[in-house]
């Protein structure tokens, strides 16, 4: 099972993006799912996830400017992004999630992410 991120493209600071992460059959609906930042030069960073009770957490650089949802009827996750700042500029990708020992880990298989890229 292969996760899509969409959504991506080019925006001035300020702005926003709606991120998609769709994939078939039932890894979104089953498992927590989360949002991954990876930055040039820069390791991959989870940095929204939500549970399959909809419970959400975020990293703290994207509290109160990023909002993750689920759709689970259309096997997709969101990613809001409103206010964009140029250090928001990454390849974003989505991937479900296990939760072991009081962390979530990401699932081996990576599909393909979408950049952002914000303009100052």
């Amino acid at each position: 099972v292969q996760l899509q991120a969409s959504g991506g493209g080019l925006v001035q600071a300020g702005g926003s993006l709606r991120l998609s992460c769709a994939a078939s059959g039932t890894i979104i609906s089953s498992n927590a799912m989360g949002w991954y930042q990876q930055a040039p030069g820069k390791q991959r960073d989870l940095v929204a996830l939500i549970t399959t009770g909809g419970r959400t957490n975020y990293g703290d650089s994207v509290k109160g400017r990023f909002t993750i949802s689920r759709d689970n009827g259309k096997n997709t996750v969101y990613l809001q992004i409103d206010n964009l700042k140029p250090e928001d500029t990454a390849v974003y990708f989505c991937n479900a999630l296990r939760y072991y020992s009081g962390r979530y880990y990401p699932f081996e298989n990576w599909g393909q992410g979408t950049q952002v890229t914000v303009s100052s």
